[in-house]
């Protein structure tokens, strides 16, 4: 029943799409909008959009010569026959408002993207509460390696839509034929439920987007929906470290794959770190190696994050010595363990990091490499999820030999007085970790000043404004 209805929407949706001479997307500048915005235009589509500010998207798609204002105002939908918007833009902005006094035919971002997924005869989507953008841009540079006929490959052409801004695809997206489409597959308000699938990987499930979904058993509910996207020869990867993946995958009806640190299809074997924390590893399969990969990234989370992409990239039938040769070279995706600068021997690196099990797979990572202390930067991205994720007695900050926490970062919300940065470091000091409030950046790189001692390495964390006001701190 869930399947005809998906359907019935789609097909409702898919003749409101084709046919339009214009499409206008509000919001474009957002980390996915601006990669649905390229595809649409590669597939011959005219396409303009809006958005609040400029961005490092928003100029990749003026070089482009993809028209984008900034600042929304009824008069941005000009000629417009249809228009699509992100989760972010809500019924009374402006465009919006505009649009459905003309009658303009209006679609949320992931229905669009699922319409667009529909066109390929592979679909291959990324899903998991952390990990997905950098598994999704991994599979891509093995998809460069494979098309330019790295260990033998067959060329691959996949389009691959990414949630992040990555270097050598010089912006989120990567334009290809019409048989291979990769994307993230975002869980947030159950959007992944638009796409058609052919294989479905899930890296993990945790409780996050604690505004939209009741409860951890209603975030796996949506999961579970999403494997039965499958068709019946489609495949299912997954995380066997992760419980509630791994009870999915029990449950599912169609093929199904593993990787994990074990007990699993694909598992890491003669694991060994570098000099700063990068892990070199074996892929074993069934018990014999496939090969040796040897990453220039921190942590143990990006080697599963590898062997997720690994496992991906196999089942497209690409070589083992492509995959090798691409993850040897992969850096990570802007705003993912990036290394902002240095200043008086102190080297500062920022991470997306807003959820408690991201937090401490960075902060273990950053342990590794070699420091004096370490010091974290917690902004915490709206209230919500100051109250719900990190005002209780839960450890994921203990690797740090000090945090500092500012005010929080308001995001799309309003401050009811509920809840305070103060009662997130009320918090952390009940579990033993040694943290402070400090309101403001400024104020923040004042106490650095006084505070650090050469060796030190402060590591900023969160996905509001801090990626931009850890430049205050250098």
């Amino acid at each position: 029943m869930y399947r005809y209805i998906h359907c019935v929407v789609y097909l409702e949706v898919k003749m409101r799409f084709e046919g339009h001479k214009l499409i206008h997307l509000i919001g474009i500048g957002g980390c996915s909008m601006n990669g649905l915005a390229q595809i649409l235009c590669a597939k011959g589509y005219a396409v303009q959009g809006s958005d609040r500010a400029e961005s490092p998207f928003t100029q990749r798609l003026n070089e482009l010569n993809i028209p984008v204002v900034i600042g929304h105002d009824p008069k941005n939908l000009g000629d417009a026959d249809l228009v699509i918007y992100s989760a972010a833009i809500k019924p009374d902005n402006c465009e919006r408002q505009e649009a459905e006094k003309r009658g303009i035919p209006q679609i949320e971002r992931s229905v669009a993207l699922g319409m667009l997924s529909e066109g390929y005869s592979q679909v291959v989507g990324i899903a998991g509460c952390h990990g997905k953008t950098t598994i999704t841009s991994m599979v891509a540079l093995i998809c460069e390696h494979c098309d330019s006929g790295d260990g033998g490959a067959h060329r691959m052409d996949a389009t691959v839509h990414v949630g992040g801004n990555v270097d050598f695809l010089n912006g989120g997206v990567r334009i290809g034929a019409h048989d291979v489409f990769i994307t993230e597959a975002c869980e947030y308000v159950e959007s992944f439920l638009t796409l058609r699938p052919t294989i479905a990987l899930i890296n993990n499930i945790d409780d996050d987007h604690l505004d939209y979904y009741r409860d951890i058993d209603h975030i796996v509910d949506a999961f579970r929906k999403y494997v039965n996207l499958l068709p019946e020869n489609g495949l299912f990867i997954g995380c066997s470290d992760d419980e509630r993946v791994k009870k999915l995958m029990a449950e599912a009806s169609v093929k199904t794959m593993s990787y994990g640190i074990s007990d699993a299809d694909y598992t890491p074997g003669n694991v060994t770190r570098d000099e700063f924390g990068n892990p070199s590893f074996d892929v074993m399969h069934e018990g014999k190696s496939l090969g040796r990969i040897e990453l220039s990234v921190i942590g143990d989370y990006n080697m599963l994050n590898a062997l997720a992409a690994t496992v991906v990239a196999l089942s497209l039938n690409a070589p083992f010595e492509a995959i090798k040769r691409a993850l040897g070279e992969y850096k990570l995706t802007q705003r993912r363990f990036e290394f902002m600068g240095e200043r008086n021997d102190i080297r500062v690196y920022h991470d997306y990091a807003h959820h408690p099990g991201e937090i401490k797979a960075a902060l273990d990572a950053a342990k590794n490499m070699p420091h004096n202390r370490l010091i974290c930067v917690f902004q915490c991205n709206s209230y919500s999820r100051a109250k719900t994720l990190f005002c209780g007695d839960r450890h994921y900050m203990n690797s740090a030999d000090l945090v500092l926490v500012p005010d929080i970062y308001p995001g799309r919300e309003v401050d009811t007085g509920e809840v305070h940065a103060r009662d997130m470091v009320d918090a952390l000091e009940r579990t033993g970790v040694n943290a402070m409030y400090i309101p403001t950046f400024e104020e923040i790189r004042a106490f650095l000043d006084s505070y650090t001692q050469p060796g030190d390495v402060v590591i900023t964390l969160g996905s509001g404004d801090v990626y931009f006001q850890t430049k205050k701190l250098l």
